[in-house]
């Protein structure tokens, strides 16, 4: 072989080489609903120790729906992270999570907090993280077992007191799910018509401003997720301090069915491309290391059985000790959320 044409072929397989092993270089495809500055760190941390290079879209959850159907099987999305429970339930129902089998995440999340096992055993998304929905109150003017269950959101006792966000906000919507798993429809509807007449203004704002107006006296009573007053509590700022003086917080129907919660979590997207990598990155959410975490950089309740945290504010919002959650399957409460709105258009909710 004349050595002009030995080399060329020399070349041309290195050339080969160097692509394929580009084309294998390990990667994973996420779409994530997690706006959270903190989480960049996790997926650092699941780089460095498997190797896999992260793609990240970020959006809303509404906006991460939304692409996956307009982008159908040719979507390269491998997990979707999203941070609502009736998101999860709308993403099953409309296919765009696939079943996978891992006995990691089945030993380690608990049953309520995870999809229903599919006709071949398979799991299509988990819950990674929660955050209870807790109702604050202003500590002059209420008294904290005035506001211990949600039933009392409705009760003629609070009437002008009440602050909360829009009813329609993913938020509210799972809070009412639960409370239709719990009380039935007719019940449920009663206690929205109650809540509306107990607001204290019409509902605007998110979670931190219905802190915010508890503090200043615009309100009395209001609903939030946890995650957001403890973000208050750990400021150092002296608005904030301040707040905290004034405002009182109740994990609600501790002696009932328990604190609703909401979950943050993820699945295997339905044409993923990399199956491989995308479960081992979500058993990687679920290790101690990174459900710590959740805790302590952001403030949210790990969803993974027996792990410890160390987050100042969320064991001062318990006491330092254990509150009871409801334990109903997160997917009920999305299945719920189309007669929740119905009922929130009848009783005037906005």
């Amino acid at each position: 072989m004349p050595i002009r044409f030995k080399s060329l072929l020399i070349t041309c397989t290195l050339a080969a080489a160097g692509l394929a092993h580009a084309q294998e270089e390990p990667v994973l495809n996420l779409y994530s609903a997690r706006h959270y500055a903190t989480d960049e760190a996790l997926y650092t941390g699941f780089t460095k120790l498997t190797g896999i290079k992260i793609n990240r879209v970020d959006s809303d959850d509404a906006g991460i729906m939304a692409r996956l159907k307009a982008e159908g099987a040719s979507s390269p999305a491998d997990v979707i992270l999203l941070v609502d429970a009736a998101r999860f339930y709308r993403g099953e129902v409309d296919g765009l999570f696939q079943p996978v089998h891992s006995k990691l995440l089945e030993d380690v999340i608990p049953a309520n907090l995870r999809a229903k096992p599919a006709a071949d055993g398979g799991t299509a998304w988990f819950g990674l993280s929660t955050r209870a929905r807790v109702i604050v109150y202003n500590k002059a003017r209420v008294k904290p077992e005035d506001v211990d269950t949600y039933e009392k959101l409705a009760d003629p006792r609070n009437k002008d007191k009440v602050c909360i966000r829009s009813g329609s906000h993913p938020y509210n919507l799972s809070l009412f799910g639960a409370v239709m798993e719990h009380m039935g429809e007719e019940r449920t509807q009663a206690w929205l018509k109650g809540i509306v007449d107990n607001m204290a203004r019409w509902p605007k704002g998110g979670d931190t401003d219905q802190i915010k107006a508890v503090a200043t006296g615009e309100c009395e009573i209001a609903v939030t997720n946890s995650y957001y007053l403890a973000r208050i509590m750990r400021s150092d700022k002296s608005d904030d301090k301040n707040i905290m003086q004034k405002v009182g917080v109740v994990f609600p129907n501790q002696n009932s069915w328990g604190t609703h919660l909401n979950i943050a979590g993820g699945g295997v997207a339905r044409h993923a491309k990399h199956k491989e990598n995308a479960i081992k990155f979500l058993e990687y959410l679920a290790s101690p290391e990174a459900q710590n975490y959740f805790a302590n950089a952001n403030n949210e309740w790990p969803a993974a059985k027996n792990v410890e945290f160390d987050n100042p504010a969320l064991k001062a919002m318990t006491g330092g000790k254990p509150f009871k959650s409801e334990t109903i399957p997160i997917g009920a409460v999305g299945a719920n959320q189309v007669k929740v709105q119905q009922m929130l258009d009848r009783v005037g909710f906005r």
